[in-house]
């Protein structure tokens, strides 16, 4: 008997004299068999294609998060580098996120899925779209401040100093003590605001129509595509059934 995996990818099988023939072993089929995707295997075969069905453990799945969280980081710079270097925000660089996301779950698992893995994925694949908001408009607001730097604002000399000397100097002593002193955020807090409006930016965008709309659509596709390379493997394996009976030979003479 071979211990290479058996192959059951067609319904194809053969029979002899004695009976049915196991496709993947060759060997006559007796008592009983299974169909394994519609084809026919023995007991032996069809043990051997259970046992070597991959299981899935809390290693594997831990992995597959490990691999998940570097998939989604890579989407998330694909997709804020792409929007930061074109100034273009196109939506179907989701689809692209979902399928790295996805290939990445699924290489750390070694191959096992299942439906605590699509959910990774789907959230993984959220995330990395709608964080890359906050890069994007980090860089956004960095351009737009450089530009306003750069544009300069000329007093004549005369009305500088009219404008120093009038009043009774209320007004900065108002500047000075009377404004109420800016509150700033913990860098806690910064980080926390951030994460929230990136999280919430593909439903802040739907006031952009006809956009913002498509983008989240898009978004549910990539999600999609996510979900179903994470699904779990199904082998179909059906049985056991009664082997047809060998018809006796005749005696000689």
């Amino acid at each position: 008997m071979s211990t290479t995996p058996p192959q059951f990818g067609t319904a194809e099988y053969k029979s002899s004299e004695s009976g049915e023939v196991c496709p993947a072993c060759k060997q006559a089929i007796l008592g009983e068999y299974y169909r394994v995707h519609g084809a026919l295997a023995c007991t032996n075969c069809t043990n051997k294609v259970k046992q070597q069905m991959p299981k899935d453990t809390h290693t594997a799945f831990m992995r597959g998060i490990l691999f998940g969280v570097g998939g989604a980081i890579a989407g998330l710079i694909v997709y804020s580098v792409f929007g930061i270097v074109t100034g273009i925000v196109i939506g179907y660089v989701s689809l692209a996120v979902g399928w790295l996301v996805g290939k990445a779950i699924k290489a750390g698992s070694k191959g096992i899925g299942g439906r605590r893995y699509q959910i990774v994925a789907i959230a993984f694949t959220y995330a990395a779209v709608s964080m890359s908001a906050i890069p994007m408009g980090i860089a956004q607001y960095v351009k737009e401040k450089k530009s306003t730097e750069n544009v300069v604002v000329t007093t004549p000399k005369g009305n500088a100093d009219s404008l120093a000397s009038s009043g009774d100097g209320k007004t900065d002593k108002a500047g000075a003590s009377g404004a109420e002193p800016k509150k700033h955020l913990s860098i806690g807090g910064l980080i926390g605001a951030l994460v929230f409006a990136g999280l919430a930016s593909p439903f802040l965008e739907l006031g952009d129509e006809p956009g913002g709309i498509i983008g989240l659509v898009i978004l549910l596709v990539g999600m999609n595509i996510a979900w179903k390379l994470t699904a779990a493997q199904k082998i179909e394996i059906i049985g056991p059934f009664k082997a047809s009976t060998p018809a006796p030979v005749a005696p000689l003479g």
